[in-house]
């Protein structure tokens, strides 16, 4: 073993064959493969989920994940400023006006001038929006439960609390403070 990682006749069977060429490739270069391998797997875990919730679930209502992920955060909190939906739903400004453009001319959110702020746009689920989540995301849930099946409730617990630690991190180094609360 060299700089932590080890040679390919030492994979283990957890390793996925991407981390196992990772590791050939990068060699003595010092790397730190367990956090690459940490890292790289939310990347492709979040990936494949994403893929298949698009491919099962929200195929149905035509909606992609971002769309969801904006409906869910206005069915959660309610109407809210588009810079706030922007964050929380994890996209950018931009990103979020072609979503609420396109969730708005299918009848489920509007949009309007905050009252307070002219500069400010309020986002908010119309009752068909509101509706849509409260029939579908019982099926989303039941979907993630199938998606985490592998897992028992104590490891879902564990897998939740390191993944919000690594967020809180992140959030730290790009100088955030806590999500707002939320």
């Amino acid at each position: 073993m060299t700089g932590g990682l080890h040679s390919p006749a030492m994979a283990t069977d957890r390793e996925l064959p991407a981390e196992r060429a990772a590791e050939e490739r990068i060699g003595e270069l010092g790397i730190d493969a367990t956090s690459m391998a940490a890292v790289g797997n939310i990347f492709r875990v979040a990936t494949t989920i994403r893929n298949h919730m698009e491919r099962s679930v929200l195929a149905g209502p035509d909606l992609s994940f971002t769309a969801f992920t904006v409906l869910w955060v206005l069915w959660i909190w309610g109407e809210q400023e588009a810079r706030h939906v922007a964050e929380e739903s994890g996209i950018s400004r931009g990103t979020l006006t072609g979503v609420v453009t396109t969730l708005e001319n299918r009848g489920l959110v509007t949009r309007r001038t905050h009252p307070d702020d002219r500069r400010s746009v309020l986002v908010g689920l119309t009752a068909m929006g509101d509706e849509l989540m409260t029939d579908l995301f019982p099926v989303f849930n039941a979907e993630e439960a199938k998606v985490s099946a592998g897992l028992d409730t104590g490891q879902k617990d564990q897998l939740a609390d390191a993944l919000r630690t690594i967020l809180r991190t992140v959030e730290r180094l790009d100088g955030r403070n806590e999500r707002n609360g939320r």
